[in-house]
């Protein structure tokens, strides 16, 4: 059965090796608000709801080729936040690891201190979102950064950090397997599955171009993450309500496959090793 078309991606939990220098990188750089703070641990994100969380682990190093997090993608509301965003990014010499147009969305590519990947981006409307077939195009083109930064021609408000109404787009996995992991967000979950190309595929709920996107360019066989590395702890994948986590607790119960109640929600790993908080909104 489908997951429920009004399924999202919440919060992304992560390792970073320097709390404070992690901090400021998100809040200055990229404008999230410190929602929470406790000794090790920051909550930020955009207008009242956390989008990242951070966990400190000193000393912690990559380990590129486990399983775990490619990038979380924090989607703003328009084009003109894009640019705002952009500008502001550039101001504070942020390392830009691509920029590319998915005739979908437009999108910026960015890494952390701590080498955690980020994309920031804004969607075109649905409508614009197919071929002359009536297909969903997904294509990496280059970006129209000239006409972004027109966007911001008309525009002389100070920057106040990301706009409030910024939430997780999607998240993007690194994956040992795709047809393994592939099929249990697609049979077992229920997310339908948008593209796949055989080392990369993308899955969503209602439609949507993907909240789930998965690889294996550097990953294919890898391990898990070790638990004292930097890497994705976890994240939130966020239904309506008590009834659709049901049904997902059915299909799980119905495939045999794990998890664990915690109060009112599901802990689980994916086939990669990756854990999933399923809860509602």
């Amino acid at each position: 059965m489908e997951i429920s078309p009004n399924t999202y991606i919440g919060a992304v939990n992560l390792s970073v090796s320097d709390l404070e220098k992690a901090g400021d990188y998100y809040r200055r750089v990229l404008g999230l608000q410190l929602i929470h703070a406790e000794p090790g641990r920051l909550d930020l994100g955009a207008g009242e709801h956390i989008l990242l969380r951070l966990f400190e682990m000193p000393g912690a190093q990559r380990s590129p080729h486990a399983t775990g997090l490619y990038h979380f993608a924090l989607r703003v509301p328009s084009r003109l936040e894009l640019a705002r965003t952009l500008r502001n990014l550039s101001e504070n010499k942020a390392y830009f690891v691509g920029f590319a147009d998915h005739y979908v969305s437009e999108a910026l590519y960015l890494a952390d201190p701590d080498g955690h990947g980020i994309e920031i981006y804004r969607d075109r409307p649905r409508e614009q979102w197919l071929d002359e077939r009536g297909q969903l195009k997904m294509t990496t083109d280059p970006l129209d950064l000239e006409g972004l930064i027109k966007e911001l021609a008309s525009d002389s408000r100070p920057w106040q950090g990301i706009d409030p109404e910024t939430v997780m787009g999607h998240i993007h996995l690194q994956v040992d397997n795709i047809p393994q992991t592939r099929d249990f967000y697609s049979n077992v979950l229920g997310f339908g599955v948008m593209a796949d190309m055989g080392s990369a595929a993308f899955l969503s709920a209602g439609g949507y171009h993907h909240h789930i996107g998965m690889n294996t360019w550097t990953s294919a066989g890898g391990p898990p993450a070790p638990e004292n590395s930097l890497h994705l702890l976890e994240y939130e994948i966020i239904l309506p309500d008590a009834g659709d986590l049901e049904q997902v607790t059915q299909q799980l119960d119905q495939a045999g496959y794990p998890y664990t109640h915690n109060n009112s929600s599901l802990e689980l790993k994916d086939p990669a090793h990756i854990n999933i908080e399923l809860k509602t909104a």
